[in-house]
């Protein structure tokens, strides 16, 4: 079946300062190439310095004059995310754009972080929950737009409250849903705190639908070794034109979350194909479980404990 190419223009980015986590390869590499090619400057931070170092040749190869660079990050470790906040906030610079991209998705068998987390949680939620504490008054200075994207997968299911990691009994799709639920959450929590504290920060939330990214592909440090079967049947429909996306097709909801100057806050984008599972990027209903206000308040109060990140300074 013959693929419609799908696209997006970017606006203008020159002199707007993007932080993009999960950019050394894969969509987040390919969203990082657009964003510099729309003038940005460009922060990756990664948690592998040759693989960080590797997507910085590509993208000053693609654009000549591209100014990008990477920093360290293991969104698995909340001591590597307060120390990157250290670092940035040492430097300075305001922060235009925030699009947390990273994330893990299931693990050959339930893995905790640094901290204790279920992995999934602690990376996907967690992890960005604290960076944007830490990123804070740098987002405030630029009067950010934070991008967070959530996924297809967070049409169903529920934050299981008294068991947020897993311990008593563990499915891996269901702590891969609740991570992005709590993730999506957080999202549009910060969109009403911003509004409720004057911070002058926008948020949204975007997802890519189904396409052959890297998320289920080999993750040695996850003690995953090969593809997964469900990768290689997405790679198969994608290549079809069936159903999937592609991997540039995917970054396209969180590239215009992130930048469209038409882009609204506390709003979801993704593909709007036959059961947003791929298409053109757009507005779209949010999924039932991120419609509670009392428990986006409750996740974020509950991981700002967890997480111990520093936002309450600021309210």
């Amino acid at each position: 079946m013959a693929r419609t190419k799908i696209d997006f223009n970017l606006p203008d980015l020159t002199g707007r300062r993007v932080v993009i986590t999960g950019a050394s390869d894969g969509m987040g590499l390919v969203m990082a190439d657009r964003l510099a090619a729309a003038g940005a400057e460009l922060i990756l931070p990664v948690r592998n310095p040759a693989k960080g170092d590797q997507a910085v040749t590509r993208i000053r190869r693609n654009h000549r004059g591209a100014k990008v660079s990477t920093r360290t990050l293991d969104l698995s470790s909340l001591a590597s995310v307060a120390a990157l906040g250290d670092t940035l906030r040492a430097e300075g610079n305001p922060i235009h754009l925030l699009i947390n991209n990273a994330g893990v998705m299931q693990p050959p068998s339930r893995q905790t972080t640094a901290d204790g987390f279920e992995v999934q949680f602690g990376t996907n939620h967690l992890g960005h929950f604290a960076l944007v504490g830490h990123l804070l008054p740098l987002l405030r200075t630029g009067r950010a737009r934070v991008t967070s994207q959530i996924s297809i997968a967070a049409r169903s299911g529920k934050i299981n409250w008294e068991d947020l990691n897993g311990e008593r009994s563990y499915n891996v799709m269901r702590a891969y849903s609740q991570s992005k639920i709590a993730f999506g959450l957080f999202g549009l929590e910060l969109q009403r705190r911003s509004e409720a504290h004057g911070w002058g920060i926008t948020s949204n939330l975007a997802h890519p639908g189904v396409a052959p990214t890297n998320l289920l592909g080999a993750r040695p440090e996850m003690g995953r070794n090969r593809t997964t079967p469900q990768l290689r049947l997405i790679q198969a429909l994608s290549s079809r034109g069936i159903l999937a996306g592609t991997v540039e097709s995917a970054g396209l909801p969180a590239l215009m979350a992130a930048t469209d100057p038409a882009a609204k806050p506390g709003v979801l984008y993704g593909p709007s194909g036959l059961g947003n599972l791929a298409g053109r990027p757009a507005e779209q209903r949010l999924y039932p479980p991120l419609r509670s206000t009392e428990d986006a308040a409750r996740i974020w109060e509950v991981s700002e404990r967890l997480a111990r990140a520093p936002f309450a300074a600021a309210a």
